[in-house]
């Protein structure tokens, strides 16, 4: 019993003898080979690829799943934890040198609009997203942007600021001020 790729070939197979002879083989210079050369494998990768009729569908449809949630509004207390922790923050990061000798660590919970405007919460809800990397700079007065490891979030979309060392304790002694 031969095998054709994976499968075994029935007994009764009723191309066995063909499939036998294997592929035809053609001299270089046969009059054959002059009327169609040989596909080169860049161009019969690209003929074979699998075709997706509809591209992005399935992009779509999984974007459709997501649950958005409402923004949430935080109460004095915690309004003014999240400033007390960007202004450290600040004085940490307030100019390159101090933001590459700090290299301060922190783990951000942000807010994000949907951003899909075929979605029934485009521009009503939103995904709360978690971001870990260093933080590079925060601007509170002009831009009001913190700028972590290159992405720039508004603090308007700041839910809450942590980080691994324990520069946000309460009792820790603040140099600048």
């Amino acid at each position: 019993m031969y095998a054709i790729g994976v499968m075994s070939m029935p007994a009764g197979f009723r191309y066995r003898e063909t499939f036998l002879k294997g592929r035809p083989r053609h001299d270089r210079f046969d009059a054959f080979r002059i009327r169609h050369p040989s596909m080169d494998v860049g161009k019969r990768a690209k003929l074979f690829a699998p075709f997706d009729a509809l591209r992005g569908f399935d992009f779509a449809i999984m974007c459709k799943n997501e649950l958005y949630v409402d923004k949430a509004v935080l109460c004095p207390e915690n309004t003014e934890e999240l400033s007390r922790r960007l202004t450290i923050l600040h004085n940490l990061t307030y100019n390159s040198r101090m933001a590459r000798e700090n290299r301060v660590q922190v783990t951000v919970t942000y807010y994000e609009p949907c951003s899909d405007v075929n979605h029934e919460d485009y521009g009503i809800r939103g995904q709360y997203k978690t971001i870990t990397g260093i933080c590079r700079n925060v601007d509170a007065e002009v831009t009001r942007t913190i700028l972590i490891d290159g992405i720039r979030l508004s603090l308007e979309n700041v839910l809450k600021i942590e980080s691994a060392a324990d520069i946000f304790k309460k009792d820790w002694e603040d140099p600048w001020s």
